[in-house]
């Protein structure tokens, strides 16, 4: 076997590399070592390692003669003369029955041991990763496409390692990939990355990026954990816990903005092999850990600060793995690349899918992609079945690997039991712009061959599978086309899941941030059952209590910081305009229906007019379950940091009522006025108008809630089927309530809004309100652009009468 020239550099070291070293050692070797050399400064931890350059896989393959029987090989496939598995298989084998170059093996061998002298042993155990120099690109992510060996230790284990990872430049689903993206095998070569292993396998690991993958929110870190090596949740097939973070308040190192905290099954672990060949087994996590969140609050921040740091570094949204040793706590970043989907979509447009029918929900997972798809269900057990696969059918799938790549490519949608927002399913779904449900837990057991299914992605974090091919439709709405108003144009949000998908409308904030959705579809339990669970008689009730309390200091604290991360997420789109959060305004039947309510709850007649609303906040039978909703607004704003959260006081009857809610809530930490606390009251109860000049010097702003002030005008029953011809808001009389409202609140000083359908279904009630001078107006989101452009028509229309009637009145 020929030597190889000694001026070619074989082995280069990550603290001598660079971005600009994409040619020499690939985009994983590359980004490496620029985040050491880059990064150290900010705290940012790389694991010590080096890198063979594409120098030493030429030579390879030179010493082997492989580069003309490979090329025989890729035009015999080109040309059709050869399938893709014989190919691959043969390509492969050229790289596995050659030997390295002396000088080269030589040279890894000097290398390993250096690592292993500096990491103070005999032989270090590390992680050796191939690294493409088409791969982790800005434009192409090349996704699991080659091998990583983990745990190898020993020279001859190594160099058996580096072979394997070249010959992994041609597997199946690499070849596939390549010439999907239109890359020359002959201008791709391969680097392969030794780094020194971070005991994970005894500690944790998991994937993290700068931007949120499902949104493209640029102004979140999503984080994804799980026991043990890291490969389960790149993988997909262990259902990770996730962590999403508010970056702009991490500037401040006194807050804390984690703003979601889910946790995941984790019913098992990649960990060190005990004996034998294998490197690594996959063992069962204990009971203990799978109820345990894997990061503490610090590891979640420290992690989150490092994805800033390297974002800013490169100046893209990254895609990021990281590891956390579990002998020395300490956490470490293994690999970092560009983030390839969301970073591309273009700002100024948005999609919006919806539904049009309805049908029963067979499964519920991640959703991936914010689209709707349709078809009939191909469940594949094993990437062996893929020529069953029908072109448009709905993938099915207990998990996928990147031997999946052609198949997903040709679905209309995908299915599986296992994986997270950040496993390969999730990954390559989002690249290839197929919509997915992930980690629904038995897809592949409940749904068969042949059944037709819908996927819906289009309604938040949770996606759906429902049964049957339900119509639905699209709409592309260009951003830059909504005109400008003078009237403040917000949103109501009420699911923190979906809230991120809007972040893209131009909206000043958001009128009407709804909690009942957040305790009644998150916190799950009544605040006084957290707080008196023995008065709790529903022994199933109090079970369910505490499996969804572990792991919280008290049940009251998983009801605070629950409530908090989920109004946070409610704040985070719009930050910094004003977040107008309600307080609970359950009907005492809707309280009875939350975990252990009904031990706390009347029987009402009519809980419209009932027990609702501020009368509840200082009543003795709630007034301890009311301070819970205080503590947790008063740690949205001072310790996840959305100050721009207001704080909304709705049903309130009386001035002497306000009187008694607004010492509540400064006995609770939420004192008007200070650190800036502004607090609203709803406009909706006929007295709130009629004496709207003592509201005002009690309230910073009111919000007219025309709903349930129509049913109070009217003496109409808004829930009744019997009476819902007379239900309007434009009925005469309720339009002079809103009128009345409007004109005595600037008369006061203070500002007035509605949150509401109203302007949005009729754009003659839209008018009257622009003509009364209502300072803002707040629609649901999918409502927004059509009820903003009326009002913009409305604008233009009343200026331009003004501008005539100065004309005429000119001399």
């Amino acid at each position: 076997m020929p030597e190889q020239p000694a001026d070619r550099e074989l082995v280069a070291w990550f603290e001598t590399l660079g971005s600009a070293d994409v040619p020499r050692v690939g985009g994983k070797n590359a980004s490496l070592g620029e985040m050491m050399r880059g990064l150290a400064a900010s705290g940012v931890r790389v694991p010590d390692g080096f890198a063979t350059t594409t120098d030493a896989f030429r030579a390879y393959v030179e010493a082997n003669g492989i580069g003309g029987r490979l090329g025989n090989l890729m035009a015999a496939l080109r040309d059709g003369r050869a399938d893709l598995r014989d190919t691959g298989e043969a390509a492969r084998r050229l790289f596995l029955e050659g030997e390295f170059p002396p000088a080269v093996a030589e040279e890894i061998r000097q290398a390993y041991r250096e690592l292993s002298r500096r990491s103070g042993v005999l032989e270090a155990s590390v992680a050796v990763r191939s690294s493409a120099t088409a791969e982790d690109l800005p434009d192409a992510s090349f996704a699991g496409q080659q091998e990583t060996f983990l745990n190898v230790r020993g020279e001859s284990a190594l160099l058996d390692a580096c072979r394997r990872c070249y010959a992994s430049l041609f597997t199946d689903r690499a070849i596939a990939y390549r010439q999907a993206k239109g890359f020359d095998r002959r201008t791709i070569a391969l680097s392969v990355g030794v780094q020194r292993m971070v005991r994970s396998d005894i500690g944790a690991a998991g994937v993290m990026f700068s931007i949120d993958t499902e949104t493209g929110f640029p102004r979140v870190a999503v984080i994804s954990a799980a026991w043990g090596l890291g490969e389960t949740v790149v993988q997909g097939t262990v259902d990770p816990d996730k962590y999403m973070v508010f970056k702009p308040a991490l500037a401040d190192t006194r807050l804390a903005p984690i703003i979601e905290k889910t946790l995941g099954g984790k019913e098992h672990k990649l960990v060190y092999a005990g004996g034998g060949s294998a490197r690594t087994a996959t063992v069962p996590t204990t009971r203990k850990e799978r109820q345990a969140f894997v990061l503490s609050d610090d590891d979640i921040l420290q992690l989150a600060r490092w994805a800033v740091a390297v974002e800013a570094h490169y100046g893209r949204p990254m895609d990021m793995e990281w590891a956390r040793d579990g002998e020395t706590g300490e956490l470490s970043m293994v690999q970092a690349r560009p983030e390839t989907v969301q970073s591309r979509r273009g700002a100024g447009i948005l999609k919006t899918y919806r539904l049009k029918g309805r049908g029963k929900v067979l499964l519920t997972g991640s959703a991936i992609g914010e689209a709707i798809a349709t078809g009939t269900a191909c469940v594949l057990r094993t990437a062996g079945d893929i020529e069953r696969f029908r072109d448009g059918a709905v993938l099915v799938a207990e998990m996928t690997d990147p031997d999946w790549v052609p198949v997903m490519k040709r679905a209309a949608g995908i299915v599986t039991d296992h994986g997270g927002p950040t496993s390969h399913a999730a990954i390559v779904s989002r690249e290839l712009g197929v919509p997915a449900v992930v980690g629904t837990g038995r897809a592949t057991s409940a749904l068969k061959d042949g059944d037709a299914v819908t996927l819906s992605c289009a309604e938040g974090e949770q996606g759906r599978v429902l049964e049957g091919a339900l119509p639905f439709e699209s709409e592309d709405v260009d951003l830059s086309s909504i005109p400008p108003t003078r009237t403040a144009m917000m949103v109501n949000m009420a699911s923190p899941g979906a809230a991120l998908r809007w972040w893209r409308l131009p909206a000043r904030g958001v009128g009407l941030a709804r909690l009942e959705f957040i305790i009644g579809n998150v916190v799950r339990a009544h605040p006084m059952a957290l707080l008196r669970p023995e008065q709790v008689a529903d022994a199933a009730a109090r079970r369910e209590i505490e499996t969804l309390t572990r792991g919280y200091a008290s049940p009251a604290a998983y009801f605070v910081e629950t409530l908090a991360r989920g109004i946070g997420k409610l704040a985070a789109p719009f930050h910094p305009h004003p977040v107008i959060v309600r307080l609970s305004d359950f009907k005492t039947n809707e309280y009875a229906g939350l975990l252990g309510g009904a031990a706390f709850e009347p029987k009402e007649e009519n809980p419209m007019i009932g027990w609702r609303g501020a009368s509840r906040y200082y009543d003795p039978r709630y007034q301890p379950g009311f301070a819970l909703e205080c503590q947790a607004l008063v740690r949205v704003r001072k310790h996840l940091g959305f100050g721009n959260v207001v704080v909304m006081v709705p049903f309130c009857r009386t001035p002497d009522e306000a009187d008694r809610v607004l010492a509540v809530m400064a006995e609770n930490g939420l004192r008007r006025g200070e650190d800036g606390l502004q607090v609203y009251m709803m406009c909706e109860v006929p007295s709130n108008v009629i004496l709207a000049a003592e509201f005002a010097r009690r309230f910073d702003g009111f919000s007219i809630g025309s709903n349930d002030l129509t049913q109070l005008v009217l003496g109409v029953d808004r829930d009744s089927a019997d009476l819902a011809r007379l239900f309007d808001e434009r009925n005469e009389a309720v339009m002079r309530f809103i009128a009345d409202a409007i004109a005595r609140a600037h008369a006061a000083g203070i500002k007035i809004g509605i949150c509401g359908q109203a302007p949005s279904n009729h754009p003659e009630f839209a008018a009257f309100l622009v003509d009364q001078g209502i300072d803002s107006i707040s629609l649901n989101p999918d409502s927004f652009v059509t009820a903003t452009r009326e009002v913009a028509r409305t604008e233009a229309a009343a200026t331009g009468r003004a501008r005539a009637q100065d004309m005429v009145a000119a001399p």
